[in-house]
């Protein structure tokens, strides 16, 4: 089983896709909506969030740990490694490599949070990459908690987003990374907002195909389920996930709750 978690409601875009690419594989996912958001915390709060929840998502049977949230990737994933040095993880992380090595301009723009942004593990790559391109990295302010909400298309949604994209279209960037799983909601808008010449880089496949590797090297993929077998769980309120996989999935499923502790 994969074990999956996010700040709140972003990380089902890449639970989407994981589960139209491994349709068998059994999921639980929680949503930290309890905390959420996540960019303002600091990161001695979000290690030990994360290490609650992986323990929880260790005591549901899951065999594979997804940490479908850039800023707790960012904040807690080596030190998860160090602790659980047994079990697959799987991290999110903003993918400006691809996007620095096929600019046109070299110039790229990366959306993500706060946290993402100041976290070692995004400046190591940006230095990395600086001799491939200009990198203008901007926050997303209010973007994870338009997802949250559910309000994807709204004149206040376009402007949350136009407000965010006009430093980096400034900078005439032709590549815009998407470095936090809520952003693949607002996609749409981001999109109806950036010329056609600019591309929107997000990592999810690339996320999906490493969770495909890790559970065939480690042998613990599951057999064919019939149906799958899918758990969504929240630490906050349930109703507010039940509505977003019905509105934006399309989805039915019973939303489990999970006092924060």
């Amino acid at each position: 089983m994969i074990g999956m978690f996010d700040s709140g409601l972003g990380g089902l875009s890449v639970w989407r896709e994981l589960t139209a690419q491994l349709p068998d594989e059994p999921v639980i996912y929680l949503a930290d909506q309890g905390y959420c958001p996540y960019g303002g915390r600091s990161d001695d709060e979000l290690i030990a969030r994360a290490e609650l929840i992986a323990d929880y998502l260790l005591a549901q049977s899951a065999t594979l740990l997804l940490i479908a949230c850039n800023t707790a990737t960012s904040a807690a994933a080596r030190h998860l490694r160090l602790k659980y040095p047994t079990l697959p993880i799987v991290g999110m992380e903003p993918a400006i490599k691809p996007a620095a090595l096929s600019t046109q301009s070299g110039k790229i723009g990366v959306l993500a949070t706060q946290a993402t942004l100041r976290g070692e593990k995004f400046r190591q790559l940006a230095a990395q990459l600086h001799d491939h391109a200009e990198i203008y990295s901007q926050a997303g302010t209010g973007f994870v908690e338009l997802v949250e909400s559910g309000e994807l298309d709204s004149d206040n949604a376009r402007r949350t987003v136009g407000a965010a994209l006009a430093p980096l279209l400034a900078h005439n960037v032709d590549h815009v990374v998407l470095g936090c799983t809520h952003y693949p909601f607002l996609a749409p808008l981001i999109r109806e907002q950036l010329p056609p010449h600019i591309d929107i880089i997000d990592p999810t496949d690339a996320v999906v195909r490493q969770t495909l590797r890790l559970l065939q090297h480690h042998q613990c993929r599951s057999g064919p389920q019939t149906p799958p077998q899918y758990r969504f769980v929240t630490t906050g309120d349930d109703h507010s996930m039940q509505q977003f996989l019905r509105q934006i999935l399309q989805r039915d499923d019973r939303v489990e709750t999970l006092l924060p502790a």
